[in-house]
């Protein structure tokens, strides 16, 4: 689906949204019109009834106008039914099928964002965005299809009839209509500040709050809900203080336009009164003019209410699409391929990458070998992190390249990039599903055979089947219900049936226990066959079977060789392998 075009303020998005659907748009929009024009005519109906009736001269042509126009009336009644259902189930149609792919394309368009944006954002502030302009812009949609657009019509039309009856009733009435469009329009543009600042502090409170309950483990440990609470009690008072201020100008524009309407309608009447003393307006005319009135009065009153509903979703819709539809920090070019990766060779070629001022590496260069294992060592700030993720294309180099198997990653598919290269991370990322999508989550058409063949290569399937319900158990939200050892497991299996020939081993047993780590080593054996890896790890003994270790120290490799050769150097990983206790490294 093409996200790259979609339109970045409200009403142009909500055109793109509904442009797919445009025919049946046209139809219900048709039809409301002639449902509208049918609720309005009933006045003209029975302004005709009551001038007929009175103009008769027996009882008899009394009766037969009353036939005539309340079978016009009973008829123009069941047409305006008619017409309202009709439109209704047109407009569940497309208001359903519109929403459903506005919630998508954003979404999608969410997704291509780079580790950075979602790095600076709470997750949950940012769902919460894509929700507000998706539904925003479907109920806006809504509320203009049944609400705005008949109001408007039947201000019109009201006021064409109220001419027929008598000019300057009309025309009083059009300039009512134009004072309070003009005066709410300011009310407006004044208010929309205050709504843009409500609909970011809900949402902004939505983040905080989401962000809480993830890590409610930790504030339970910590006994910490007393300032948790008071933390989420500023958000929640930063939002009620700027909905009192949004909802009190609203309020203040009401008593204006009742104010206005009240004024307004004296004088209409006053001049009906006055018509009718002169015998220039029927008791018809009255009629007529009396309940087009009394029909247009509350959304007369009411005009300012429109406008300020129609502003706040405006306003959320405008900020949801602000927030989701900035620019992609990480894009592939024009033309860009997918990679074919056979071999597994890696370059980093004179790569430069820094941090805000904080420079990481300059001119790195590196060159690992088709189905070399590398071993990656250093302190924290060395620079291990930072290499996976350009490696993982997660951020852009400042400058160099990197190369597999001779092809400049930045010039092929993020997605053919990141489908070559399995990962084991030190925080395995486990969804809220079964364990069996999880493990087939690299290769979603593995066979049940093919899943349970890779958990038992990861040490997995033994407490898979110990559950409840096997590896149909949801593992919770981030793998919660599994202990650190489990998810890593999990992880693993994974990348074994991935099978990628690019591996990476991010701290891969650093959640095992000694025994079971004997056990994984085994299994990564078997994993690594035939694939180029690059393993960090700060326990080292992990590494003493790699073919090469490189030591970064701040951005640069400062020793390179095999464990042995690094020990008998008496350099910085021989000092690190001194400090080691129990296979942990002590920083």
């Amino acid at each position: 689906m093409q996200t790259k075009s979609i339109p970045n303020t409200p009403m142009r998005f909500m055109g793109y949204i509904l442009r797919p659907f445009w025919p049946q748009v046209f139809f219900a929009f048709a039809i409301v019109t002639c449902a509208q024009l049918l609720n309005n005519s009933t006045s003209y109906i029975l302004r005709n009834l009551v001038d007929g009736i009175v103009s008769t001269d027996s009882h008899t042509e009394a009766l037969a106008v009353l036939w005539y126009w309340g079978g016009v009336y009973l008829l123009a009644m069941i047409l305006l039914y008619a017409s309202w259902r009709v439109s209704g189930l047109v407009g569940v149609y497309f208001l359903a099928r519109s929403k459903a792919y506005s919630y998508r394309v954003l979404f999608e368009y969410l997704t291509k964002h780079s580790h950075e944006y979602f790095a600076n954002r709470f997750a949950g502030a940012v769902s919460n965005k894509v929700s507000h302009a998706s539904d925003g812009a479907d109920g806006l949609i809504e509320e203009i299809l049944w609400h705005y657009y008949p109001s408007l019509l039947s201000l019109g039309v009201t006021a064409i009839l109220l001419s027929i009856a008598n000019i300057m009733i009309g025309g009083v009435f059009i300039a009512l209509i134009v004072v309070l469009v003009i005066i709410n329009l300011y009310l407006v543009r004044k208010r929309r500040p205050l709504v843009i600042a409500y609909s970011a502090a809900s949402s902004t409170l939505r983040g905080v709050a989401v962000d809480t309950v993830t890590n409610i483990a930790a504030v339970m440990q910590y006994a910490r809900v007393p300032f948790e609470m008071s933390r989420i009690d500023r958000y929640i008072m930063d939002r009620k203080r700027k909905d009192i201020a949004r909802d009190r100008s609203a309020e203040l524009g009401l008593v204006l336009n009742n104010t206005l309407v009240a004024f307004f309608m004296v004088g209409i009447g006053f001049i009906t009164y006055k018509a009718f003393e002169a015998e220039r307006m029927t008791i018809g005319d009255v009629v007529m003019t009396t309940t087009l009135l009394w029909g247009a009065s509350y959304s007369l009153i009411f005009i300012g209410n429109i406008l300020n509903s129609f502003i706040r979703t405006y306003g959320e819709i405008e900020e949801g699409l602000t927030e989701v539809l900035i620019p992609h920090g990480l894009t592939d070019d024009t033309g860009a391929r997918p990679l074919t990766a056979h071999a597994g060779e890696i370059r980093f070629n004179a790569v430069d990458f820094s941090y805000d001022q904080n420079k990481v590496f300059d001119q790195f260069t590196l060159t690992i070998a088709p189905g070399e294992r590398i071993g990656v060592v250093g302190k924290s700030g060395a620079g291990k992190t930072t290499f996976v993720t350009l490696l993982l294309r997660q951020q852009d180099v400042m400058g160099g390249t990197i190369e597999i198997d001779g092809q400049n990653i930045a010039t092929v598919t993020q997605d053919s990039l990141r489908a070559s290269i399995g990962v084991v991370p030190q925080e395995p990322l486990l969804f809220h599903r079964s364990l069996r999508e999880n493990i087939a989550y690299g290769k979603p058409d593995a066979t049940d055979e093919e899943v349970i063949c890779a958990a038992k290569l990861a040490e997995a399937h033994e407490f898979i089947t110990a559950l409840p319900e096997g590896y149909d158990t949801t593992v919770g939200e981030r793998g919660v219900k599994l202990s650190g050892g489990q998810r890593q497991r999990v992880a693993i299996a994974r990348a074994m049936l991935k099978n990628a020939p690019i591996l990476i081993l991010d701290e891969a047993t650093s959640a095992l226990d000694s025994e079971s780590e004997v056990s994984i080593q085994k299994a990564l054996h078997g994993l690594m066959e035939g694939k180029t890896v690059i393993a960090i790890a700060h326990r080292l003994s992990t590494l003493r079977e790699m073919d090469r270790i490189i030591v970064l120290d701040q951005g640069s490799i400062v020793e390179q060789g095999t464990h042995d050769e690094l020990v008998k150097q008496g350099g910085i990983y021989a000092r690190l392998w001194e400090h080691q206790a129990g296979g942990f490294l002590q920083e």
